[in-house]
């Protein structure tokens, strides 16, 4: 249950720092507020705001960080023993798992890009892993969401990578967000009912 818990206090927690953000973003350097649309998750991590001002929301999103990391990877761990029958499968989802989320906490320092370039790497094997297992199971709404899930995050590696649209990237990465957070708790609603039943 811990996951479901973790991502929603996350949640909380995000809306919290961005209330808390002092302003600017890509469209506007001198805005006064954080925006939905065109502001990224990685802007409330930074130590100033894009307009220059010191960020007070950064504490709290470096502790949103550090549970939506620790959710991800406990769920990581309870799914490769919950779906996965396969010891080198579920070795990779627990290694590859456990490297990407302490990798990622790291995202607020000064090695940003370096460190979602090995996050996304390593996060790259954990999906395959998870995805092989309910291809593997009977949880067709998991199968359908599970590739849509995959699709928006190529997208957002395209357009981060490649610099295309990137004005859509803030909003395109929110809507990603909110897709792969819902289906995660799905998976770990389902665990739940399965192993009480």
């Amino acid at each position: 249950m811990f996951p479901t818990i973790g991502i929603l206090i996350f949640i909380g927690l995000y809306f919290y720092a961005a209330n808390q953000y002092p302003g600017g973003s890509q469209a506007n350097i001198n805005s006064t507020e954080f925006d939905w649309v065109n502001n990224y998750w990685c802007n409330l991590l930074n130590e100033e705001s894009i307009n220059g001002k010191q960020n007070p929301a950064r504490p709290i999103a470096i502790l949103a960080m550090l549970i939506l990391c620790g959710s991800l990877l406990i769920f990581f761990f309870h799914f490769s023993i919950h779906f996965e029958d396969s010891k080198i499968w579920k070795s990779i989802i627990q290694v590859c798992g456990t490297i990407s989320m302490v990798t990622a906490i790291f995202i607020f320092t000064e090695y940003h890009d370096q460190i979602t370039i090995l996050a996304s790497v390593f996060g790259f094997f954990v999906f395959i892993g998870i995805i092989r297992a309910i291809y593997q199971s009977d949880l067709q709404l998991f199968k359908m969401s599970g590739l849509l899930c995959i699709l928006m995050l190529g997208i957002n590696n395209y357009i981060y990578y490649s610099g295309s649209f990137i004005k859509y990237l803030p909003l395109i990465q929110k809507i990603t967000f909110v897709f792969v957070l819902a289906w995660v708790m799905g998976l770990n609603i389902k665990m739940i009912k399965a192993n009480k039943s």
